[in-house]
């Protein structure tokens, strides 16, 4: 394989770090990360193309990462946590059945196109038909956001049990317009979009959390279609799983170090259902698992904790069930975080998260000590002669539940569903106007669908910050005042360059 023979470029190490990152980062090959690879694309090849969070393909990857960090004689403990599961098994079907007979088009569970209706995650599964009944809809539309429709349980005051509901974005979440159409004995839900300009095309959203009957969102035209004449029949049939399961986090740290400064460093080890997730994220994991087993004989002067994060691909589940688990002292200890997340991308660009908001996103800036960790992975970078772009810290991967708490964080990306620019070509070659990752989310991101030379290079900068971190005697998060409350980050979803992440 041709990628074996790519070593690392020399790199300089800061004054401060002790033992020198650079010899680290020289000790970075290619070899090894391919074997971590090609290892998890194995697991998902044996347990049907998957490594999503309750499966077994899953339970298989936790299970090679903590062997191989025990086997490097690391501390490693299995965080059990519940979450709920989702999977589209097959192609959805809705249909008029009368007056007209009338077939609407499907997006396919990949998501490779966008049709008529969507069936919204965390769906139920069933075979319906029966008489659509209209919920409080404000038809024709106003020409700015106005429906209440199925916010209120009175919308459903005549509404007859056994019918399918038919409601309006608008106002609150659609998992409450599900839920007080379940409530009244509706036996489905349709959601169509309100009509305003923008808010016409199909709705594609979650739920948050299991609602045990179908649910689709759809465009405004078939609402409209459907609300009219009243007495319309409609066939709804889907074929869904949601429900709650079990997965772990797989956490490791180091024998030695303070305690009381943890430098803590992770990556999502999931993949979507759809396939095996090695870019999306087996590349940040395998990067993460080679710092961990480079830098574990080493006796750092802070505690160094590494994790890898279960259900990520169902709303930053595993590092939100870490972070809130942690007590006012235990989140006091951590004094940064840095994530890992799609660091190979076929198309990629070396992109850095803003923690300082010089990048133009409009994100917002991360707590004191993120501009310091973004300056350290980019002087990484300017050492190597490689030039890197600014990514944005909006908190859609995991280290959202880290800055939420006001802990400091930061890390590389590489891109994934969005645009190249011709910016970005001219810095880094590949195809400006096309996807980072054409592969994103679907059954293609195999070990064919990572760039070797981005994995490389940035299996080199996990280890770098790891070196230079577990020496540092001035972290950007020493004595920084955390936040105590929670926030609910089950709507989330990662990267945020898609647009499958409505709640209302």
């Amino acid at each position: 394989m041709a990628a074996a023979a790519m070593t690392m470029p020399a790199v300089a190490a800061p004054a401060h770090a002790n033992p020198d990152p650079a010899s680290l980062v020289a000790a970075v090959t290619a070899d090894h990360i391919q074997r971590h690879v090609q290892a998890l694309q194995s697991i998902a090849d044996t347990h049907g193309g998957t490594r999503a969070s309750g499966t077994s393909g899953y339970d298989a990857s936790a299970q090679y990462v903590a062997g191989r960090l025990r086997s490097a004689g690391l501390n490693v403990a299995l965080q059990p946590f519940s979450f709920p599961f989702y999977q589209e098994n097959a192609v959805g079907t809705l249909e008029q059945v009368s007056p007209e007979s009338k077939s609407y088009a499907p997006t396919p569970p990949n998501g490779s196109t966008v049709g008529d209706f969507f069936t919204m995650i965390y769906s139920g599964a069933g075979d319906v038909r029966a008489t659509v009944q209209s919920v409080d809809l404000p038809l024709p539309p106003t020409p700015t956001p106005s429906s209440t429709s199925g916010c209120e349980t009175e919308d459903f005051a005549d509404f007859k049990a056994g019918n399918i509901a038919l409601i309006q974005r608008g106002s609150c979440d659609f998992a409450v317009k599900a839920a007080n159409a379940k409530t009244a004995g509706a036996a489905a839900v349709i959601i169509f979009n309100s009509g305003q300009p923008g808010r016409t095309g199909t709705i594609q959203a979650t739920l948050g959390n299991p609602v045990g009957i179908p649910v689709v969102g759809t465009t405004f035209a078939l609402g409209e279609d459907l609300a009219s004449p009243t007495g319309t029949v409609a066939h709804l049939k889907l074929d869904t799983t949601s429900e709650m399961r079990t997965t772990h986090n797989v956490i490791a740290e180091s024998p030695g170090g303070d305690s009381g400064n943890v430098v803590m460093l992770g990556a999502h080890l999931d993949s979507v259902v759809a396939g095996p997730g090695i870019n999306d994220n087996a590349s940040g994991s395998v990067g993460l698992l080679e710092a961990a087993l480079l830098t574990a004989k080493l006796k750092p002067h802070n505690k160094v904790r590494f994790a890898w994060w279960g259900a990520e691909e169902f709303g930053l589940r595993g590092s939100t069930e870490y972070v809130n688990a942690l007590s006012a002292d235990q989140l006091g200890q951590v004094k940064l975080y840095l994530n890992f997340d799609m660091i190979a991308s076929p198309n990629y660009a070396l992109q850095v998260y803003d923690g300082d908001g010089s990048g133009g996103s409009g994100a917002p800036v991360g707590p004191p000590g993120s501009s310091d960790i973004e300056k350290n992975f980019q002087s990484y970078y300017e050492t190597l002669g490689l030039r890197h772009t600014s990514a944005a810290f909006n908190g859609r991967s995991d280290y959202g539940p880290f800055i939420e708490k006001g802990i400091p964080a930061g890390g590389i990306f590489t891109g994934s569903d969005g645009l190249k620019t011709a910016e970005e070509q001219q810095l880094f070659g590949g195809t400006a106007g096309t996807p980072y990752d054409s592969c994103y989310h679907r059954s293609c991101d195999t070990a064919a669908n990572i760039n070797a030379k981005a994995l490389l290079v940035n299996t080199g900068a996990i280890v770098y910050a790891t070196a230079t971190y577990a020496f540092d005697e001035n972290l950007p998060g020493t004595g920084m005042k955390r936040t105590t409350g929670e926030k609910d980050t089950s709507s989330h979803n990662s990267h945020g360059e898609h647009d499958r992440e409505l709640t209302r």
